[in-house]
């Protein structure tokens, strides 16, 4: 009798959290896997922190602390679906002397994977929180509707 082995690792819930933690827009994917109840918390640490909240059925924003940072040290691309965020090479002057440095000034990217349906409204940077707006377009067929009865003859198959 010939034995096989699987040559990869079963998933665990925990990466499952971490896939969900990077992506923006399944939740109704794994809603119906997993049902309605399932509460998604994620354990993923480094910097700079984020929170992804949802509003509504169609609207979703990431929020990220970016304190210290300018417009112009930050760039947020969009490429195949997948949304970068990153910090650009700081080029403050080194001649500054410190006693203590406790900002964080090191570069950073975070990316986030983004279904099809899912579109980049804008982005704002206001006291330290870079705010980014998603929205989810669902077309006029995939819309919920109410159907009217008998307004329309339907030809039988018998």
């Amino acid at each position: 009798m010939v034995q096989f082995r699987a040559s990869h690792t079963p998933l665990n819930f925990g990466d499952l959290e971490k896939a969900l933690g990077f992506s923006i827009g399944f939740d109704s994917m794994f809603d119906r896997l997993l049902g309605d109840n399932t509460q998604y918390v994620t354990n993923n640490q480094g910097y700079p922190p984020y929170n992804i909240r949802k509003n509504g059925d169609t609207k979703h924003f990431i929020e990220m602390a970016v304190a210290g940072l300018s417009e112009d040290d930050l760039e947020v691309e969009l490429k195949e679906g997948t949304l970068s965020i990153r910090s650009k090479q700081s080029t403050e002057d080194k001649s500054d002397s410190y006693v203590h440095r406790g900002i964080a000034t090191r570069t950073f990217e975070r990316s986030f994977t983004l279904s099809d349906d899912i579109v980049v409204k804008g982005c704002d940077l206001t006291n330290g929180m870079l705010t980014v707006e998603l929205e989810k377009v669902i077309p006029e067929e995939k819309r919920a509707r109410l159907i009217p009865i008998g307004h329309k003859k339907i030809k039988s198959i018998n």
